[in-house]
């Protein structure tokens, strides 16, 4: 399970909006230097995104929850999202240099495959996103800003 907190922008009828941000790598090791991960979001800009998922519990702006996906469905989306299209770029090129040896057919083709596979990995991603294996779930919620104080005692 892929795991982030997020923070709770508003909640109404049973829908929360959630805010969370853009981490900084995974965290689990000190190879901060030699990590691509942690060095490429380094590079982009800090983001914050939205999220809105069904939540029956009452919720309220500020408090913090824990929201997860499995890490099988979020393999499978990216599969979907970067090979498709490129199946589809080698398959319509190599399709058209077996019937040609223009240089530019084969580049067309390669296009034309590529926007093929993008086109076939939208449809694929409409029929996949009433699946509950691909929504987001609250895994742990925090308690609300109000209930949170800290009391220093004078010794």
């Amino acid at each position: 399970m892929v795991k982030e907190w997020a923070t709770v922008v508003r909640w109404q009828d049973g829908r929360a909006v959630l805010r969370y941000g853009s981490s900084a790598g995974c965290g689990s090791c000190k190879a901060r230097a030699a990590c691509g991960s942690y060095l490429l979001n380094k590079l982009g800009p800090e983001a914050e995104h939205q999220l809105e998922i069904p939540v029956s519990e009452p919720l309220v702006t500020g408090q913090k929850v824990e929201v997860g996906i499995p890490e099988g469905s979020l393999l499978r989306s990216a599969m979907l999202v970067y090979l498709t299209p490129l199946l589809g770029l080698f398959a319509g090129a190599g399709l058209v240099q077996a019937l040609t040896e223009s240089q530019s057919a084969v580049l067309a083709g390669g296009l034309l495959g590529g926007a093929a596979g993008f086109l076939l990995a939208r449809k694929i991603a409409r029929h996949w996103s009433g699946s509950a294996d691909y929504e987001p779930v609250i895994l742990q919620i925090g308690l609300p800003p109000s209930e949170l104080s800290i009391d220093m005692c004078e010794s």
